[in-house]
């Protein structure tokens, strides 16, 4: 949807920075249905993160928006609401608690990762605590060319050893195309990727710390200051975010997650997983090994 468009629908959208990211305003969130979750996604796809200021759902309403674009799931390693399994909040308390501080999109350690993420600032901060986001199709198109046909033909092991659970591993594309914008995009981060699965550990190393390194260029970010009662919405499939802990003070945070796609590779994947030889470091490869030959079922 274009800004001329969206004004059209009494919507006052506002662009936040070159890359990514717009605030809309005229929209209730609170009761909204199946034509204002279609102007949601229309504006989403061409902004990749929305901020809906002066929200304040209720668990119930943030919950039943959230339905209006899929399944939802709760986190699978976080303490949820028994009666509402697909909600859950995160507290911190002078920088300590709940703080996503490290680049991620959520849930790649699943085979299906989050579709969409959405969020309600319960409370924030007077200063600090701002949420970054970085766009992954901007990333992508950063790239060489040499060095997106290398990219391209790759996959790499996600795990969600930041939540104790390293065990729990999916491969996903290193450059994925999304399915309804039908761009490529990066899809890595540091927080979960931990493997290239076509090549050695040591070629791995030094290709993920300069893709998650480059995908997080300012240029490629907005940075938002919230406020209490704000929802923010955005794609997984082709962003990054990462929380600042520079605050004192609580903040608290609720969120609801729409899950059910399976990344699809930009191209075709051209090579077999590395299999190096077995050598006293090859132990850093043995749970990989595992996981791959489980997944394959040999």
């Amino acid at each position: 949807m274009a800004i001329a468009e969206a004004a059209e629908a009494g919507l006052d959208v506002r662009p936040l920075s070159g890359s990514l990211g717009a605030e809309v305003r005229g929209l209730r969130l609170a009761g909204a249905g199946v034509d204002e979750a279609a102007t949601v996604t229309d504006l989403l796809m061409r902004h990749q993160v929305l901020f809906f200021p002066e929200q304040h759902l209720s668990p119930d309403e943030h919950i039943a928006f959230g339905r209006l674009f899929g399944r939802l799931e709760g986190h699978p390693n976080l303490a949820t609401d028994p009666e509402r399994p697909e909600f859950f909040e995160l507290r911190a308390t002078d920088g300590a608690g709940g703080i996503a501080d490290e680049w991620h999109s959520d849930l790649t350690f699943q085979d299906e990762p989050s579709i969409y993420s959405i969020l309600h600032m319960r409370t924030c901060p007077a200063v600090g605590g701002d949420t970054m986001w970085a766009s992954m199709y901007r990333a992508y198109d950063a790239l060489s060319q040499p060095m997106k046909e290398l990219c391209e033909g790759l996959s790499a092991i996600h795990n969600a050893a930041p939540h104790d659970r390293a065990e729990k591993m999916a491969v996903h594309p290193v450059i994925r195309r999304h399915p309804v914008t039908g761009r490529k995009s990066l899809f890595v981060n540091e927080h979960f990727t931990r493997r290239i699965v076509e090549l050695s550990r040591a070629e791995s190393d030094v290709l993920l710390a300069h893709l998650t390194r480059h995908a997080t260029q300012p240029r490629f970010t907005i940075r938002y200051r919230w406020q209490a009662g704000t929802i923010a919405m955005w794609d997984n499939r082709c962003t990054q975010h990462h929380v600042l802990d520079d605050f004192t003070g609580e903040r608290v945070i609720q969120r609801v997650t729409v899950v059910g796609d399976r990344p699809e590779p930009a191209a075709p994947l051209r090579h077999v997983p590395h299999d190096g030889s077995r050598t006293a470091t090859s132990w850093w490869d043995l749970p990989y090994r595992r996981f791959l030959r489980e997944r394959a079922g040999t």
